[in-house]
C-alpha cells in the first residue's frame, strides 16, 4: 500500500503545529506538491525541526475530522471541528477546557455537565465532549446568525424588486410607475443588507477555526489553559 502523502495544506499545518509558528510561516515552509511524512520530516531537518514532533503533529491531523462549513451565497457563515480524543475526559481536564473557551472567546458563556456528556455554549457558539465507543470525541461548532439573517433578507429583497420590475413590464406604462415606486428602495435597501452581512463574516470565519484549531492541538496534546495566548476573537 503506498504512503499517506499531505497536501499543501495539510503539510503547512503539520509544520505549524510542531513548531508552534504562524499560519503565514508555515506556509512559506509548504511545497507546491503532496508529500510524504518523510519528506516532510526530510524538510523539517532543515530548519530545525525534531522529526518526532513533526510525526506527532502528522498523527494529530489525522486523527481530527473534516472542518464543518455553512456556505450562504459562496459566503462562510458557520464553521465547525470535530476531533476525536481517543480517551475520556475528566472532570479536571473539563475544567480547565472550561477556562481555556472562556479566554479563547472573551466569554463566560454557559457550562452544563449530564453524565458522560458536557457541554459550553455562548449564543451561537457550541462546545460539546460527546462520549464514543473509542473514546470521548471534542466537537466545536458556531453559526453567524447575524449575517445569515442579512444575506437572506437582503436576497428576499432583491428578489421582490426583480418580482415588481417584472409586474410593471406586464402591465403596461400607464400603471407601471406606481409598480415601480417602491423598486429603488427595495434594490437599495437589499443591496445594503447583503453588504452589511459580507462585512460580518469577512474574516469572522478563518479566526473561529484559529481559535478551534489552537483549542483542537492543546487539548489533544494536553496543554493548559494558560499554555499560550488564544487566537483573538473577530
Amino acid at each position: 500500500m503506498s504512503e499517506r502523502r499531505f497536501n499543501d495544506e495539510e503539510v503547512a499545518e503539520i509544520f505549524r503545529r510542531a513548531a508552534e509558528v504562524p499560519q503565514s510561516a508555515a506556509d512559506a515552509l509548504s511545497p507546491s506538491s503532496g508529500l510524504t511524512l518523510a519528506e516532510v520530516q526530510d524538510i523539517g531537518r532543515q530548519v530545525g525541526l525534531a522529526p518526532d514532533a513533526l510525526a506527532d503533529a502528522a498523527r494529530s491531523l489525522e486523527r481530527q475530522e473534516p472542518r464543518f462549513r455553512a456556505k450562504l451565497l459562496g459566503l462562510t457563515v458557520g464553521v465547525g471541528r470535530t476531533v476525536p480524543l481517543g480517551r475520556r475526559v475528566s472532570d479536571e481536564e473539563w475544567e480547565r477546557l472550561v477556562v481555556l473557551l472562556r479566554e479563547t472567546f472573551d466569554a463566560r458563556g454557559r457550562h452544563r455537565v449530564d453524565g458522560s456528556l458536557r457541554e459550553w455554549t455562548n449564543g451561537n457558539l457550541q462546545i460539546l465532549i460527546e462520549p464514543t465507543a473509542e473514546g470521548d470525541r471534542l466537537r466545536m461548532r458556531t453559526v453567524n446568525a447575524a449575517a445569515r439573517a442579512m444575506l437572506s433578507t437582503g436576497v428576499l429583497m432583491l428578489s421582490a424588486s426583480a418580482a415588481l420590475a417584472a409586474v410593471a413590464l406586464v402591465a403596461g406604462p400607464e400603471r407601471a410607475s406606481g409598480l415601480l415606486e417602491p423598486l429603488l428602495p427595495l434594490v437599495g435597501g437589499g443591496t445594503a443588507m447583503l453588504a452589511f452581512g459580507a462585512r460580518r463574516v469577512y474574516g469572522w470565519a478563518r479566526t473561529r477555526l484559529a481559535q478551534m484549531d489552537d483549542i483542537a492541538r492543546r487539548v489533544t496534546s494536553g496543554g493548559e489553559a494558560s499554555d499560550a495566548t488564544p487566537p483573538p476573537s473577530p
